[in-house]
């Protein structure tokens, strides 16, 4: 089962659990302070992942009437005296692809971030009370665009997609977190890149794409890679994290497609509404029989993953907006990096042999599916709105 304790799980938490979360929480509570203060929700975006790295001289300056350095991003950009005046100034003058690869990094720590903070609390709460307080959340944050759309925004032309949706959706996130719970980050994240390959061969199956030679040795290459970090044993059993990570990565597969088609038919805030809500309501029961009574450190990491993954998925979609999808999509695999640092500083996991050996063939195949794409000049499949949900 999911929620299963896995033989030396021990191996994978930092020495103290209890003090990585204090520590967790210690850094990152002035970020939850913002939810509940009205903050304009776009700048938030930049805000999380300014907030969870800054120092405690700069943190205190968030709350203050005046703007600190991390407020003044909204102070004119002719302010002499603002430094962050002047770099926004000059970020503004970059080319599309260069601001879309800014924003893409930034959505590669902050969904590294995120699955830090589920791996952190995932180890004494339930992954069904964790996405029910996730979804919470956001719903929190997008409350304001998704009233101002009633009724309107529950109209759909095709709501057995939006059901078929949301169930995919939830699949994607109960084995994904899981895996990120239950694995070392590092191979859970890289794990969860073969999403691009099942993509490619559900764009066959329900779009009637055409896939060429070139596409299908590269998504070959990637399932070799797959199937090297599965690690069969002996008995021929893999292991079973590994295998939610790859349904998960499945699942999301199946919503980008998804999404794709109901973009043709439904506005963005339908999409928006059925997401935030249903997920919620499908936790409901779950999450109400498995309850645990959180600490105060619990409740700040799962409001935080609530608010990064909203942050992380707004950043990607401001990435693919401002630049070029087959330009900047492959930093995305930075998180790959962010993962085996985090990993190692906060777990104490070094990832296997496996694991990068694996992830070459992964990644090198995602990449070539990218260069290919853009030689042949078409859309990469994995659409701004569909990135994040396996996270």
């Amino acid at each position: 089962m999911i929620l299963s304790e896995r033989s030396g799980l021990q191996q994978d938490l930092p020495r103290s659990s209890s003090e990585a979360l204090s520590i967790t929480a210690e850094h990152s509570i002035v970020v939850v302070l913002f939810l509940f203060s009205g903050t304009d929700p776009d700048r938030l975006t930049i805000l999380v992942s300014a907030s969870l790295s800054a120092p405690a001289h700069l943190s205190g300056h968030i709350g203050r009437s005046t703007p600190g350095p991390l407020l003044q991003m909204d102070q004119p950009t002719d302010a002499p005296a603002s430094f962050a005046g002047r770099i926004r100034h000059r970020l503004e003058k970059l080319p599309g692809n260069s601001i879309g690869a800014l924003w893409i990094l930034q959505a590669a720590v902050l969904f590294t971030l995120m699955s830090m903070f589920i791996k952190l609390v995932g180890q004494d709460i339930s992954i069904f009370q964790i996405l029910l307080i996730r979804q919470a959340t956001m719903a929190v944050i997008v409350a304001p665009k998704i009233l101002h759309g009633l009724p309107g925004s529950l109209y759909t032309r095709r709501p057995d997609l939006q059901v078929a949706r949301i169930a995919l959706a939830c699949t994607a996130m109960l084995c994904g977190f899981s895996a990120v719970i239950y694995l070392p980050l590092a191979e859970a994240t890289a794990l969860g890149f073969s999403k691009t390959f099942f993509v490619t061969i559900f764009a066959i199956i329900f779009l009637s794409e055409k896939v060429g030679r070139h596409r299908w040795a590269a998504t070959i290459v990637g399932f070799i890679g797959v199937i090297i970090m599965l690690r069969p044993g002996s008995g021929g059993l893999f292991d079973p994290y590994a295998a939610l990570a790859i349904g998960g990565a499945a699942a999301a597969g199946l919503v980008t497609i998804i999404l794709r088609i109901l973009t043709r038919t439904d506005l963005p805030s339908t999409i928006l509404t059925y997401q935030a809500v249903g997920v919620g309501l499908i936790m409901i029961i779950p999450a109400i029989y498995a309850w645990k009574d959180p600490t105060l450190e619990q409740w700040t990491l799962m409001i935080l993953i609530g608010i990064v993954s909203w942050a992380g998925q707004m950043s990607n979609i401001r990435a693919f907006r401002a630049g070029e999808p087959t330009a900047i999509a492959s930093l995305d695999y930075t998180r790959l990096i962010y993962a085996t640092i985090i990993g190692v500083l906060v777990f104490g996991n070094w990832p296997g042999v496996e694991t990068y050996i694996g992830a070459a063939f992964i990644i090198g195949g995602s990449l070539y599916v990218i260069r290919r794409e853009a030689a042949l000049g078409r859309a990469l499949a994995r659409s701004a709105d569909s990135r994040g949900y396996n996270n």
